[in-house]
């Protein structure tokens, strides 16, 4: 991820051939998930706070938790043949940010990521509004961006300008995400189904739905 701040940028890559998949699995625990929720929570306002552009530059695997993120940026550049998905659904659990953020993003019907579980190429994330450019190089498409529409800029003028295009949003999703974050807690984790999934795929088996 790539956030642009005074005349500068700074960069968080990693080696590898994925974006991210998320938090593990295993965070997802009933004894872990309540600890670990908020805190990754914590990093999108803190990213709204910081009132800088971002971008993400995603190639391979872009899923769950990773996707969360990448989507939350401000512009998302990725390869044609990348792969992006929330296939937390299949484990029977949802993405609190997801859920937030995909119908800002695409709009309501695209959105069914979310509910689906399916995953979708760069190429189709790019036609429904997920991906704002296509590029063999992701990366190297995200710093020419910038070099050429922000760098250039006031950092003081793009900060408030980044504040001013997101006050709507910021509102809305923080609110947002303080509910899906009680559903998921309070409501979802009390099920057996979400119990079950989670410890279905840690024990390399086929879960075993019970509630209706």
């Amino acid at each position: 991820m790539y956030s642009l701040t005074m005349h500068a940028y700074s960069s968080s890559t990693r080696a590898g051939r994925h974006f991210s998949f998320g938090a593990s699995v295993e965070e997802h625990l009933p004894e872990q998930v309540g600890d670990m929720l908020p805190s990754f929570h914590r990093l999108f306002r803190r990213i709204l706070d910081a009132s800088v552009p971002t971008f993400a530059a995603v190639r391979g695997q872009c899923l769950d938790g990773g996707l969360e993120l990448a989507a939350f940026c401000h512009r998302l550049f990725a390869s044609a043949d990348a792969t992006l998905g929330q296939p937390e659904i299949i484990l029977g659990v949802f993405a609190p940010v997801a859920s937030v953020i995909l119908a800002e993003r695409m709009g309501r019907g695209p959105a069914d990521l979310c509910i689906s579980g399916r995953t979708i190429s760069g190429t189709e994330a790019a036609d429904l509004g997920l991906v704002d450019e296509l590029a063999d190089d992701p990366t190297d498409a995200a710093l020419a961006y910038a070099r050429a529409h922000l760098l250039p800029k006031s950092a003081a003028s793009l900060r408030f300008a980044t504040r001013a295009v997101r006050l709507g949003f910021a509102r809305r999703f923080d609110e947002d995400l303080a509910q899906t974050e009680q559903l998921y807690l309070e409501g979802l984790m009390a099920t057996a189904d979400a119990k079950e999934g989670i410890r279905a795929f840690v024990e390399k088996r086929e879960p075993t739905w019970t509630n209706a």
